[in-house]
């Protein structure tokens, strides 16, 4: 993996292995670096897709992946969906819900598409839908504040 000459806070390009081309926070978001690893790419529309592999971290006691392990993916998702408006700034997630709409399991390559809604001066809308293997698992929307980064 090479952050090359990227902002250290930004996203690094992996340049080798399964995700070679994707995109990564790497370690400047410890509980995301903890819980994923998750990644994004931009694919030749324009548009933003991001993906993980699932692991036996993710799953819960039945098998399924934990419904905190998707929620956590959708919270990635929306700053990676939202990536080109949030350049040179710090956000955070002001609001987040979804609705599980089916499972993963183990070994499962878990993908999400969707798009800002709309972007202000301070508030970024997004919405999203989770999926593997081309079936749905959770859909989502939220909001993402931009805010002065604390020293």
């Amino acid at each position: 993996m090479d952050g090359g000459n990227e902002a250290p806070n930004g996203p690094r390009l992996i340049t080798e292995g399964e995700w070679a081309g994707w995109r990564f926070w790497g370690d400047s978001d410890p509980f995301e670096a903890q819980s994923g690893p998750y990644y994004f790419r931009e694919e030749e529309d324009g548009s933003i897709r991001c993906a993980f592999r699932a692991e036996k971290k993710h799953m819960n006691g039945g098998g399924f992946m934990h419904g905190g392990c998707m929620m956590t993916f959708a919270d990635f998702a929306l700053f990676a969906l939202a990536w080109r408006e949030l350049e040179n700034t710090h956000a955070v997630t002001v609001s987040l819900g979804g609705e599980y709409v089916g499972p993963a399991h183990e070994g499962d390559l878990v993908e999400c598409t969707g798009e800002v809604v709309k972007s202000g001066k301070s508030m970024v809308f997004v919405r999203g839908l989770i999926s593997t293997g081309g079936e749905p698992m959770m859909t989502f929307s939220g909001v993402i504040k931009k805010v002065a980064r604390r020293l």
